[in-house]
């Protein structure tokens, strides 16, 4: 089941994993969010460069998982669960995260 998730009218894409009984979150969506970046993938790569523990388990963190977008087409997409997201948010030195961190739980 995909399904678009809304934090503060901005809109985040989702996917629930069967298997795992758990909703995934775009890394990317929730990162843009927080940080309001232009270029996600490299805010990222510093997340990971500042943070040895994160970038050492960014594996088991996130996961390639296939989302509907929110102009409808599927892609596969960097994805984590509740629990991941926090580890990643953690890492993101903004004010702006306490609020997504209450979302979440």
């Amino acid at each position: 089941m995909s399904n678009i998730k809304l934090f503060e009218s901005k809109q985040i894409c989702s996917v629930w994993n069967e298997q795992d009984n758990k909703w995934y979150f775009s890394v990317q969506d929730v990162v843009e969010i927080l940080t309001d970046s232009t270029d996600v993938k490299q805010y990222i790569k510093r997340i990971l460069s500042r943070d040895e523990m994160l970038k050492s388990n960014w594996g088991t963190i996130c996961t390639l998982v296939e989302m509907q977008a929110v102009d409808g087409k599927k892609r596969k997409v960097q994805a984590a669960n509740a629990k991941g997201l926090l580890r990643i948010i953690q890492s993101i030195p903004l004010p702006k995260t306490e609020p997504y961190k209450l979302w979440l739980a």
